[in-house]
């Protein structure tokens, strides 16, 4: 069977048209130049005698039979997973933060969530009545909550997501409707899974630590070469996980995952990737902390303000609330060379979330229900239940087509394609028959009697949506210093909500919108650019799967639109071991929703506000011994038009001005390695009001590495060594704190 090198999509524009190597040349560098962009292969033609011989001569087929070889101690990625992304990292016009497995692994990270921490200009947000908790973010101020995906396909579903079956985690920042469709703001991250490989690997880890932490992972990839199944491997990675989350009382996390996956063809013109994954929680969820509710006047002076009470409190019901969450993915992934310059690529996803949770929100209690207009103290309510029974729904295809040519002495990498899918969500509504105990806000009792009396009443809402588009992108390389990449996208969304057995009519709604991108880049030297980009996106009404009358009327409101613009630069350093990033950047929502002020309800499109500053980053190996990996954001916001009094001039909530993180780790000679880092989140609003502010805060993170043998190590993680305490994530009535001091000490290994 003829084999083909596997090598990065990334690199396609890098070679000179002018020089044309030997044979033996070309031989060698294709066994040897494998870059790190997942999953992407292409083939190898046989190579003819140039025209500059005297006559012609057919050389015999060159069969190479090589890998793609992963550095899992690399801090340094070299592309991004997507085809539509044709260019090496440096030469995307583009601000994208990309963390590779070897940062989250030496981190010790157990969360989607800790990964993020590494990403600046991002802030975390609480879960609210109208959207489930889980992972839920802004990105350079907006929300990106329904802006995730694996592998390229949108992962809807709300939920806490674990990275042990993550290859790196890609964040590209600004609007970019154009490559991943609605939403994309502020930007997009796009989790990319482990794929089976052609060299046999196995390893795992076992950790304990504080606050009852007990984790292990596996991860075996096994080739069938010499079996008879040649080009087939099979990959297994495993996950269980059991800790109470430190500094906050009863609040705990369990879960297991598996991820199993099969790879046939590998090193041929034609491969197909089967994967499944299953994850399955059961925790204690927590919304934290309320904001002081006013007008108060026991805490008159703090209204406003984070309750000035212990940061472990909880103000739950251990024997009414709860978390059960299942996801289920299935993808079949098909890839097609047809020749190294027309290279086919399907992707077939089936995903479901099931989420079955009760949270108690906590919020203050009318003390005086007899007068006229709320009066607080400090009595908690636990009536406002934020419950959910609901399942989430995905079956998407995606359709890639790469194809290289030359026009001239322009080369061309295009890509184009059509993506189609299909996300139904339902949701069934429940109510508590008996009396929820209210709670004292400096001395909470979690453990008050609840008979329970949970039950769905009948009623729910239903939603099934359409996604189909099309789009087209050219990277357009002119000479080695000059290239520019254009896109267009039509996106085609349709969205029918169907409140069943009650009040309500059924409502729908239809979008279609173009988005682009552009970018020109200018390489003064081969090992760095200097680009400026720019890109649209689009959100319409219905981009969470919900529509609304009456006072949420947003059915007859058309999408709102953002633009972006960037000036940046991004160089590699030390032998190109390291690189570094700097951009400046504006993203302009020009026709954000705002209540209309005449008809009460309804939103107009006459909003305008915008998030601007700049961004610098670092990563990868300043010597052969110590690796880093760093950022920096400073932004500035405004809406600079609103039809909700006082909110003109206001900052954007959820934009902290200034974001940095640092994680850096060195090899001593002694076996021992050492690492730190740093982490800083600026002060942020948690309302466009701006009546609300989280306060800025400093997390400082260690780590020390030995190695055993070869294959064993053992690793001290110790977080937040100052125990400071710091509002995590924000909401519109309540804050969750962020996690207490904790150490983890982990047992690897590595065959």
């Amino acid at each position: 069977m003829k084999k083909y090198k596997q090598t990065s999509q990334g690199n396609k524009l890098n070679s000179s048209p002018s020089m044309r190597p030997s044979v033996a040349t070309m031989a060698l560098v294709n066994a040897i130049m494998l870059t790190g962009a997942s999953h992407a292969q292409t083939n190898t033609p046989p190579i003819k005698a140039g025209s500059n011989t005297n006559a012609p001569v057919k050389m015999q087929d060159v069969v190479i039979t090589a890998e793609k070889v992963q550095d899992d101690n690399s801090y340094k990625p070299e592309a991004l997973s997507s085809p539509k992304y044709v260019v090496p990292l440096r030469d995307v016009p583009q601000t994208v933060t990309v963390i590779p497995r070897a940062v989250f692994q030496d981190q010790g990270a157990t969360s989607l969530r800790d990964v993020l921490r590494n990403v600046t200009g991002i802030s975390m947000q609480a879960g609210e009545g109208g959207t489930p908790a889980g992972d839920q973010m802004s990105i350079r101020g907006y929300s990106a909550r329904t802006d995730m995906y694996v592998d390229g396909v949108r992962d809807f579903g709300g939920y806490s997501r674990d990275p042990f079956n993550l290859e790196q985690v890609e964040v590209s920042k600004g609007p970019s409707s154009a490559y991943g469709g609605r939403g994309s703001t502020g930007g997009s991250i796009n989790m990319v899974s482990k794929a089976p490989q052609l060299a046999p690997s196995y390893a795992g880890s076992i950790g304990f630590g504080t606050d009852n932490f007990k984790r292990t992972t596996l991860d075996l990839n096994q080739p069938l070469e010499g079996t008879g199944f040649e080009g087939v491997a099979l990959r297994l990675n495993a996950m269980w996980h059991d800790a109470d989350v430190p500094g906050r009382d009863e609040v705990y996390n369990k879960r297991w995952g598996l991820a199993p996956s099969l790879a046939i063809g590998l090193g041929t013109p034609t491969r197909l990737t089967l994967s499944y994954f299953h994850m399955d929680q059961d925790n204690m969820p927590d919304y934290g902390i309320p904001w002081v509710a006013g007008p108060n006047a026991a805490l008159a002076s703090i209204v406003d303000q984070p309750a000035p009470v212990d940061y472990s409190n909880f103000y739950g019901l251990t024997a009414r609330d709860y978390e059960h969450v299942q996801n289920d993915l299935g993808t079949a992934l098909l890839e097609h060379d047809f020749s190294d310059s027309l290279r086919l690529r399907n992707t077939f996803r089936y995903g479901q979330t099931v989420r079955d949770s009760v949270i108690t929100a906590p919020r203050f209690e009318d003390i005086d229900p007899i007068t006229a207009g709320n009066q607080f103290g400090t009595v908690i309510r636990r009536t406002d239940m934020k419950s959910r029974d609901q399942v989430d729904k995905i079956i998407a295809e995606q359709i890639d087509l790469n194809i290289d040519f030359e026009t001239g002495p322009v080369e061309h990498a295009m890509v184009t394609g059509l993506e189609f899918s299909r996300e139904e969500e339902i949701n069934f509504n429940r109510t508590d028959a008996n009396v929820q105990p209210p709670t004292d806000l400096f001395n909470p009792n979690p453990n008050d009697p609840y008979s329970g009396g949970l039950t769905r009443d009948g009623t729910f809402t239903q939603t099934k949506a359409n996604s189909f588009c099309i789009y087209a992108f050219d990277t357009l390389k002119f000479s080695e210093k000059w290239q520019f990449t254009g896109g267009l996208r039509w996106d085609y969304f349709s969205v029918d909500y169907a409140p069943r057995v009650g009040t309500g009519n059924a409502l729908s709604r239809t979008d279609t919108m173009f988005s682009w991108r552009s970018g020109l880049v200018f390489k003064p030297r081969e090992n760095g650019s200097i680009y400026f980009g720019y890109g649209t996106s689009f959100n319409p009404s219905a981009e969470g799967l919900t529509l609304g009358t009456g006072a949420n009327n947003n059915v007859d409101v058309n999408p709102e639109k953002s633009q972006s613009f960037e000036l940046g630069t991004k160089w590699d350093f030390f032998k190109e071991r390291l690189s570094v990033s700097g951009a400046l950047f504006r993203t302009e929502k020009t026709n954000a929703r705002t209540p209309d002020p005449v008809t009460a309800g309804v939103f107009t499109l006459s909003g305008e506000q915008y998030v601007q500053g700049i961004e610098l980053g670092a990563s990868g190996m300043i010597t052969e011994e110590w690796s880093l990996f760093a950022g920096y954001a400073y932004m500035q916001s405004e809406i600079t038009k609103s039809n909700t009094a006082g909110q003109q001039g206001n900052h954007v909530s959820n934009a902290p001005q200034q974001t940095f993180s640092l994680w850096s780790t060195y090899r001593l000679p002694w076996r021992m390695d050492v690492g730190g880092g740093a982490q800083y989140v600026g002060s942020r609003f948690s309302n466009d009001a701006n009546t609300r502010t989280a306060p800025g805060y400093w997390l400082m993170n260690a780590s020390v590495g030995y190695e055993v043998t070869k294959n064993f190590n053992l690793r001290l993680n110790v977080y937040n060594l100052a125990d400071e305490e710091y509002i995590g994530s924000v909401g519109g009535g309540h804050f969750i704190p962020g996690e207490g001091r904790s150490a983890v000490l982990t047992a690897n290994f590595k065959f």
